[in-house]
């Protein structure tokens, strides 16, 4: 079966060097084409369970997490079932649909995607830890060459009893993706994300074919499994191929550039402490506050962690939704600016001392300040 995508008889410049053709909105076209706008209709989410957590399961989680640590993460192809002490799954809620590179994260902190849970929402993993239909959530925070996801920073500060216990930093491994059926000849199109597509323009450069964006990868995965289409490939996940039968044509489709993507692993407050005897690694601190006196007293802030020693690693500024216009009292008149939270990464655990003190110090300056968790590292796995 061929997958038609309506193009226009007009050709466009790509972006992607001697591809022939470019939808003039290639969204818009692929999502008006009948052939594939099952791709990316929604499916409905499907009301979560409510389930009473005990605490044999809690233990169990923990558990988890010390083999996460002490194994580097795993390599996750062969994940083994995971349940409690009393017989319950280790429910594990991750952002986006089977296929996606967060179901693979999943599956690497967690050795088991039979437990996980799919949101097609960002907001649905978060739910999922409040309403307690999962014990932990992963969430994709950062692309080293993309930058910060930064609605799931404005969730984080959102949900108040959602707390970060743990870090991934996994390599992107895109890979082109087609039906077991078709030969690479027969291959006249690539779809993806724009995102994957420009990680991959390079070689997409090098191919006289035609380049569609699509709004998600993973679900024209499943789409090119189901419907036997043959004559286009798509650039996803190792596990997409894993999940719907296809074939890897290539891995590492990338361009040759480090490119990782972090994930977070959130926890709900009150839980478990983290068993920190089975940790390695170097631990981080993410703290998010405002300043009394906004933008202008941020050197002063950060110089707090400077004069203690504490490695600030890094600095994300996102709007100040409870209070967005600052009015600054001047000689002459009262004006108005944009208001902050500033989100810090600081090496280190906040019961060290430099950090206990810093932080001390920031409040006395700060309207707001919250820690947003305290956690080991997550090294490249």
């Amino acid at each position: 079966m061929a997958l038609r995508v309506p193009i226009p008889t007009t050709c466009l410049r790509t972006g992607y060097g001697s591809a022939r053709t470019e939808t003039r909105n290639p969204v818009m076209g692929v999502r008006n084409s009948t052939a594939i706008r099952a791709v990316l209709k929604q499916k409905p989410k499907p009301k979560p369970k409510q389930v009473e957590v005990n605490k044999p399961v809690w233990e169990e989680v923990e558990r988890l997490e010390r083999m996460f640590r002490e194994e580097k993460y795993g390599s996750g192809d062969n994940p083994s079932p995971s349940t409690g002490f009393s017989g319950s799954p280790v429910r594990v809620a991750y952002q986006g649909v089977r296929g996606s590179y967060c179901q693979e994260a999943a599956t690497k902190a967690f050795a088991s995607s039979s437990n996980a849970i799919p949101c097609t929402r960002m907001e649905d993993a978060f739910e999922a830890l409040e309403d307690k239909s999962a014990h932990r959530a992963i969430i994709a925070v950062e692309n080293s060459i993309d930058g910060t996801i930064d609605r799931n920073l404005d969730l984080l500060l959102r949900h108040k009893d959602v707390s970060i216990i743990g870090e991934l930093i996994i390599p992107v491994n895109h890979c082109l993706l087609a039906h077991p059926g078709a030969s690479r000849a027969q291959i006249k199109r690539i779809v993806s994300h724009p995102q994957a597509l420009d990680h991959c323009k390079t070689r997409l450069q090098l191919l006289d074919i035609e380049i569609v964006e699509v709004a998600n990868a993973a679900d024209a995965a499943q789409f090119l499994s189901e419907n036997c289409v043959t004559d286009t490939a798509v650039i996803g996940s190792k596990i997409a191929a894993k999940e719907f039968g296809l074939q890897v044509l290539h891995e590492n489709f990338q361009d040759p550039v480090p490119n990782c993507n972090r994930f977070l692993q959130l926890g709900f407050r009150p839980s478990m402490p983290v068993n920190t005897t089975f940790c390695s690694g170097e631990w981080k601190t993410t703290v998010a506050f405002t300043l009394n006196n906004g933008v202008s007293d941020l050197f002063r802030a950060l110089s707090l962690f400077e004069n203690r020693n504490v490695t600030v690693t890094k600095v994300e500024q996102r709007p100040n939704r409870s209070n967005p216009i600052r009015v600054m009292k001047n000689k002459t008149r009262d004006t108005g600016c944009f208001d902050y939270v500033f989100i810090v990464d600081l090496n280190g655990n906040v019961s060290d001392s430099g950090i206990t003190s810093s932080l001390a110090r920031l409040e006395e300056i700060s309207g707001f300040l919250r820690v947003l968790g305290s956690y080991t590292c997550g090294s490249i796995c």
